[in-house]
């Protein structure tokens, strides 16, 4: 049985941020994986530019049901730190729309940059390695036994994630453990994740594959605004992902296709500078011209603004403007981006990220009852809790 200090189930961005920080302070550490690869979910976000946090971050832009939880971390390790090892190695990043920052040329930089942090504190990570078995023996005293050794350590983390893209090694391990040592678990679900849409919708919106419109889409009292992308499976694109982890099934969502403008107000304006011209010529100027002959009636759109009535304009605005659709489900797990729910954040500490409950047990990152909007906030949560954690375990 080899004997450690620390004990990290997870190569993960929260694992190894963790790994890191805990062997800064002299700690030995291992780090243990299932998969082949660390690091996987780095290595293919941000369509392999590692959307790696956001200028701008506050704890509006996490769910949880302790919203107050991440507060300490995110004060604790903020942004702008993880910002300055990002530029301690030279690594280019440019910014995107909303703050977001990514890499210009690899997520492979952002990787390199937490392994070469590994191997400069002597952190050892064991890859293809299964967890037969968990045990804790006494407070700060757990054995683990793996497909490759048996190990005792004082601190045991868990940072394995959630259950999204399981292609990419996703399993309900985290989980397991909270629930073996009689931590709650909220429940858990897709988070992230495009619509798919009932047979009718689908019928009547499949032409529109490929069309993306700025839009803002809204569900109970939250809002976003981003483009919504049309699919051969259904509705996607940045605010259908951002509005998805608000999505509760058998709701609908509204659609404001044209947000920059009142078309009812435009339509009126229109009737009576220029009468003559017809509907679809003002809409087709707005929308694309697929999208608007689906929308509305292909009679009314041949038709004069001078042809047409009033209540006809309040059709056409509310058409455009207060789409209502209700979502047969999301795509689920598969390409979900996060996981919502998991491991109750009143059963941790919100300074050391150990349970209140079993001393020397820690969860960290995604399998965490908090998640992330769209936009690198995902990633920060990693670098702030895997960092506040590694200050302890």
């Amino acid at each position: 049985m080899k004997k450690v200090d620390v004990i990290i189930i997870g190569a993960s961005a929260s694992g190894l941020m963790c790994a890191i920080e805990a062997a800064k302070r002299g700690r030995k550490v291992i780090v243990l994986d299932h998969a082949n690869k660390a690091g996987k979910k780095i290595l293919m976000s941000g369509g392999g530019r590692c959307n790696f946090t956001n200028y701008d971050v506050s704890t509006e832009n996490y769910i949880s049901h302790n919203t107050h939880f991440v507060k300490s971390a995110l004060s604790r390790f903020t942004q702008w730190d993880f910002i300055a090892m990002v530029e301690a190695y030279g690594i280019p990043y440019h910014e995107r729309e909303h703050g977001q920052l990514f890499c210009d040329d690899s997520s492979k930089d952002i990787l390199n940059l937490l392994l070469t942090e590994c191997k400069k504190e002597n952190v050892h990570i064991l890859l293809n390695t299964e967890i037969i078995n968990v045990d804790q023996k006494s407070d700060h005293h757990f054995i683990i036994k793996s497909s490759n050794n048996d190990y005792h350590c004082q601190s045991l983390v868990i940072a394995t994630g959630g259950l999204s893209i399981p292609k990419m090694g996703a399993t309900p391990f985290g989980y397991k453990i909270a629930e073996q040592f009689n931590m709650k678990v909220w429940p858990t679900s897709a988070g992230l994740v495009p619509f798919t849409l009932h047979k009718h919708d689908k019928e009547i919106l499949s032409d529109l594959s490929g069309i993306a419109i700025d839009s803002v889409v809204n569900t109970k009292n939250t809002s976003f605004r981003e483009n919504i992308l049309f699919t051969h499976r259904g509705l996607s694109g940045p605010v259908i992902l951002q509005i998805s982890s608000y999505w509760s099934a058998g709701e609908a969502i509204e659609i404001n296709l044209l947000p920059d403008l009142d078309l009812l107000e435009e339509l009126t304006t229109a009737y009576k500078n220029h009468p003559q011209i017809k509907l679809k010529t003002l809409l087709h100027k707005l929308l694309p011209k697929r999208l608007v002959n689906i929308f509305i009636e292909e009679e009314l759109l041949d038709k004069t603004l001078q042809e047409i009535s009033h209540k006809q304009f309040q059709h056409v605005s509310t058409t455009l403007q207060n789409w209502s659709i209700k979502p047969n489900g999301t795509e689920g797990y598969r390409t979900a981006e996060v996981t919502l729910g998991g491991v109750d954040c009143d059963a941790l500490s919100s300074k050391t990220f150990e349970s209140k409950t079993v001393s020397g047990l820690y969860f960290i990152g995604e399998v965490m009852d908090i998640s992330g909007w769209l936009g690198g906030y995902n990633f920060q949560w990693s670098w702030s809790s895997g960092w506040c954690a590694g200050q302890y375990v």
